[in-house]
């Protein structure tokens, strides 16, 4: 009996665990198909593969395996006489028997000839939407271009348009799956999915952090010191933001419930952060009334620096 290392033909060590194995055998499935592999020893190549995993995946099948030892790829070998006694394998001539029949006599679970239900693959593709999208939620086009057989059997890539539904209340950097829009599967295996990459594009008044915004607020320095009511612009339309006295540059002013929704319920916060601004060209006026508060006042806004300059 010549000896097949099924670890090394899934290219996966011997303590892999189950899930280790079944992603080695559909990625490596999905490649040596003879429907689509371009491999002159793709066949094969698929058999060996499919063999290896018709083992590896049955618990006693594979502890059966196991017991057999460490061989070269390859090298003859024939397991002691009363090894498959305890798992119901019966008796065999080892002399006219492969390896893969020996396995397929555990239980009788190998079915030769079957075609091998085959996954989809899946698509990945990064979705820009703006930050009202996320908002109200829209419907997009993605154009990819996937892989697909022609009637000679040859792979190659064709443009192909999606339309993907994006709900309310996704966030910067979420992942969405839509179930069955990726690769059709071969011999009745299930389609492959279809993953959105969610990514905002940049706004010119809005910055998002999860379901929250944060906005600069421009704030005159007489409306700093004196406080206001100002409008703020929202995705649901301005509001009156109240402005206490003596606000200071950097200060969050936070509008409950004004951020992005979150699937379910409830919304996010808008944060206001406060940028005082002076203006670029004051009339004569206004430079005579600046002169005069600071004629006026004896508010030093650098007192903490000279406290702390000597230490």
């Amino acid at each position: 009996m010549k000896y097949k290392d099924y670890y090394e033909i899934l290219g996966v060590k011997r303590d892999a665990s189950d899930d280790e194995i079944k992603k080695a055998y559909r990625k490596l499935a999905r490649k040596y198909h003879p429907d689509v592999s371009t491999d002159p020893k793709g066949e094969e190549k698929f058999k060996d593969v499919s063999e290896a995993y018709k083992t590896l995946k049955d618990p006693e099948a594979r502890a059966a395996y196991d017991n057999l030892g460490k061989h070269q790829p390859g090298e003859d070998f024939r397991p002691p006489p009363d090894w498959g006694q305890g798992f119901g394998a019966g008796d065999f001539s080892y002399e006219d028997i492969d390896l893969s029949d020996l396995f397929a006599a555990f239980g009788g679970r190998r079915k030769r000839g079957g075609a091998i239900p085959i996954p989809g693959q899946d698509y990945e593709v990064t979705a820009p939407i703006t930050i009202e999208d996320a908002f109200r939620g829209t419907e997009m086009e993605l154009n990819l271009s996937v892989p697909e057989i022609d009637a000679q059997g040859r792979m190659h890539r064709v443009p192909q348009v999606f339309k993907a539904r994006i709900p309310k209340g996704v966030t910067d950097g979420e992942r969405l799956r839509l179930k069955g829009k990726g690769g059709k599967g071969m011999n009745g295996g299930p389609d492959g999915n279809l993953y959105l990459n969610i990514e905002f594009r940049p706004h010119p008044v809005y910055r998002a952090d999860g379901h929250d915004l944060y906005l600069d607020l421009p704030l005159s320095p007489w409306e700093a010191a004196l406080g206001a009511s100002v409008d703020v612009p929202t995705l649901a339309g301005p509001v009156r933001l109240k402005v206490p006295a003596g606000t200071n540059t950097g200060k969050k002013l936070r509008l409950a419930g004004r951020g992005l929704p979150k699937r379910g319920s409830g919304e996010g916060d808008l944060f206001a952060i406060v940028q005082i601004v002076v203006p670029s060209e004051p009339t004569e006026r206004e430079k005579t009334l600046f002169k005069d508060l600071a004629d006026a006042s004896q508010f030093d806004p650098r007192a903490a620096l000279a406290e702390g300059g000597g230490r």
